[in-house]
């Protein structure tokens, strides 16, 4: 892979390579190009929104934030969010990170899919989340240039039909654990997959709590 695109340098620390490795033996193509896409646009808000964050926690967050959706956590009874911010955890930890920059990853990763919260939080968390928007639904997609957009493109693929096959992604990531999806966008995959989910409402457990009034 090119050491820099759209005039972004890739990260080539012992733990960027770390995961990196970690993740292409571990999620698919699809996925694999998906994270660094995420890790470009969100590097390029920060430059061009002049933030100070760290490339390295960004990177690393960005490889593992959909790492939950993945076989090993088909059991898990937590959002996929949690499940992939615990790895990262795991991981950082193996390589000795601060406990300050693990606490930012995870973080980063346990929030990437609340709309409204990120932004409004430390450089690493917001970046990821705007990344990752940008990649799966095109938030704020005039601000890129079309030549920074076709360069991240060229270099991590956008397969054909990512828009179906990463809500695929989603959904059979979800599908085990539907109580997990209350109140998030997460909500919306399982209602368009599974025609047997049902949404939970917050009125309706309001109103049906066993308290009287």
């Amino acid at each position: 892979m090119k050491k820099t695109i759209a005039g972004i340098d890739m990260p080539d620390s012992a733990m960027a390579r770390g995961a990196t490795e970690r993740i292409r033996a571990t999620e698919s193509a699809l996925m694999f190009h998906h994270a660094q896409r995420a890790f470009l646009f969100g590097a390029l808000t920060g430059y061009r929104e002049n933030m100070v964050f760290d490339m390295e926690l960004l990177y690393v967050g960005a490889m593992f934030h959909n790492v939950g959706l993945n076989s090993a956590h088909r059991r898990s009874s937590c959002r996929y969010e949690v499940d992939s911010a615990n790895a990262a955890r795991d991981f950082m930890r193996e390589h000795r990170a601060a406990a300050s920059a693990i606490d930012e990853v995870w973080m980063a990763i346990a929030l990437h899919t609340t709309p409204g919260i990120p932004e409004h939080l430390a450089p690493l968390v917001a970046l990821l989340a705007a990344g990752v928007q940008m990649d799966v639904r095109g938030a704020r997609y005039d601000e890129y240039a079309v030549d920074e957009r076709d360069e991240i493109v060229q270099a991590c693929p956008r397969e054909v039909g990512f828009k179906k096959r990463i809500l695929e992604e989603y959904a059979r990531g979800m599908e085990h654990r539907p109580q997990t999806t209350f109140g998030t966008v997460n909500a919306d995959v399982l209602d368009r997959w599974d025609p047997n989910y049902r949404r939970l409402n917050f009125c309706g457990l309001v109103l049906g709590s066993e308290w009287p009034n």
